[in-house]
């Protein structure tokens, strides 16, 4: 049974945490059906950061950032690198990994932020329920970024346990939460990525007598950044290469816990990113390899990102996977490996199970994506062609974060960072590229209007007032 069914929620006036000990921190439950399997299901850890490159990895190309643990799961796994995340900002990207729907569906089309309302609607199934009703315990140990509000809170989710920044780190009000709780208003973040590294060995200790989920969300390296003192100054890339070669440190935190408590060969580990680096951070924003911008675009650097799985003894070591896949895939192929019936889903998925793919038995049936970005289509790709539409020029803080273009058609096989438009040499190729787009429309429907995300204050008060007195400073928090 659905635990969203199960809640009754409290009166309009309900403070912002509740507290519900049926479901706090450290619950877990098992059914019937866990115990008559008759042969042991994969434990599942995935550990997502937060804005990392597709070259900030060395298994990626990167030279200037050690990361011997996350290369190491390349290695000894399977590399994906077609791998594209739903969104190029956070909460759609994370809404699409954890229900295997593109977020359109849902009308998540930006981020929520602390002022939001809203958050991941209630008719929506996430892997940690699907898991969670099928005999799994399930923990999120990190940024969960799909609403805030108790309803919205992993708890209400699928998930039996939660620690951790429900947002950005750097949005207003950053605490780590407990359940339903705040466990500290406070938070250090030069220590975020040692703090979940213990709750997620932590997590993986308790329960290494079941089936677990555990989904590892790392808030970094978003900006503003921060690093605990044994890993600073040690990369080739400074601030910004110290943060992730902590994340490796913790990558490889993890697989130690996996392996002290027995688990190894039977926890498929997977490691990716939410979308592209935010690159007008220069510095500060991460790499996106060969490809063209990043975060906040649809251009490859947007929503190309890492993608490794490790399983050993099941995925075969050194595999390379270079046709397209989707984050969108992971729900379904989780159910598949799980042994869980995907039947009774009532939502329609958009991903596909490519258990085939990971255990090397077969390819992706599906060779298109559709790359949305604040609800609208702004991309297309069909096997290795994909036509981006028009785009204007867009900044931030007065820096640009792309410049305008025209449609282009590009041939990623030949043309990985996107300069050369082909329309004019292969104009059928885009005619079949918009009438697969069209009948993609048709199939998808009509959705939901776009929830109200971000509510800005009004500050015209100040704004008179400065008229006033120009002489007046403004206050920090505006």
């Amino acid at each position: 049974m659905n635990r969203k069914n199960k809640i009754a929620f409290l009166p309009g006036k309900h403070r912002l945490f509740a507290n519900v000990s049926a479901i706090g921190f450290g619950l877990l439950t098992f059914t019937v059906q866990a115990q008559t399997l008759k042969s042991p299901r994969p434990n599942i850890v995935i550990i997502n950061a937060d804005d990392l490159g597709y070259g900030d990895i060395g298994a990626f190309g990167a030279t200037d950032i050690k990361t011997p643990k996350i290369d190491s799961l390349a290695a000894n796994g399977i590399k994906l690198i077609s791998l594209y995340s739903s969104s190029p900002v956070s909460s759609p990207s994370r809404f699409g990994l954890l229900t295997g729907r593109y977020p359109r569906r849902a009308g998540i089309d930006h981020v929520f932020f602390p002022e939001s309302f809203t958050g991941i609607p209630s008719s929506e199934v996430t892997i940690a329920e699907k898991l969670h009703d099928n005999g799994y315990s399930t923990g999120i140990v990190g940024k969960w970024h799909l609403g805030h509000h108790f309803q919205y809170l992993p708890l209400q989710n699928g998930f039996d346990e939660y620690y951790g920044i429900p947002y950005s780190n750097d949005m207003q009000g950053v605490a780590y939460l407990q359940g339903n709780q705040p466990d500290s208003l406070t938070v250090n973040q030069h220590y975020i990525t040692q703090t979940y590294t213990r709750k997620a060995v932590d997590f993986i200790q308790r329960n290494k007598g079941k089936s677990f989920f555990l989904y590892l969300a790392h808030n970094m390296p978003h900006v503003p950044l921060y690093v605990s003192p044994p890993f600073e100054g040690k990369s080739g890339r400074g601030l910004y290469g110290d943060v992730i070669q902590e994340i490796d440190w913790s990558v490889g935190q993890v697989l130690q816990a996996l392996k002290d408590n027995g688990l190894d060969k039977n926890t498929l580990v997977i490691f990716t990113s939410d979308n592209g680096p935010w690159r007008q951070f220069d510095i500060e924003g991460g790499s996106a390899g060969p490809l063209r911008y990043g975060k906040g675009t649809t251009f490859e650097g947007g929503q190309r990102v890492p993608g490794v799985a490790y399983w050993p003894g099941k995925i075969k070591a050194g595999s390379v996977y270079s046709d397209l896949a989707l984050q969108l895939d992971i729900f379904p192929t989780l159910l598949s490996l799980a042994g869980i019936n995907a039947a009774d889903l009532k939502n329609p998925l958009d991903g596909e199970d490519i258990s085939p793919v990971l255990l090397g038995k077969g390819h992706r049936k599906g060779n298109e994506f559709v790359y949305f970005n604040n609800g609208k289509i702004e991309a297309f790709r069909k096997g290795d062609w994909k036509i981006h539409f028009p785009t204007k020029e867009e900044t931030l803080l007065g820096l640009t974060i792309f410049q305008g273009t025209d449609s282009l058609l590009i041939n990623l096989k030949d043309d990985l960072a996107e300069q050369h438009d082909l329309r004019k040499i292969y104009p059928e190729k885009e005619k079949e590229l918009l009438q697969a787009l069209d009948a993609f429309q048709k199939r998808f429907g009509n959705n939901p209007p776009r929830l109200i995300q971000s509510m800005p204050a009004d500050n015209s008060h100040i704004k008179k007032l400065l008229e006033r007195h120009p002489e007046a400073k403004l206050p920090s928090r505006f």
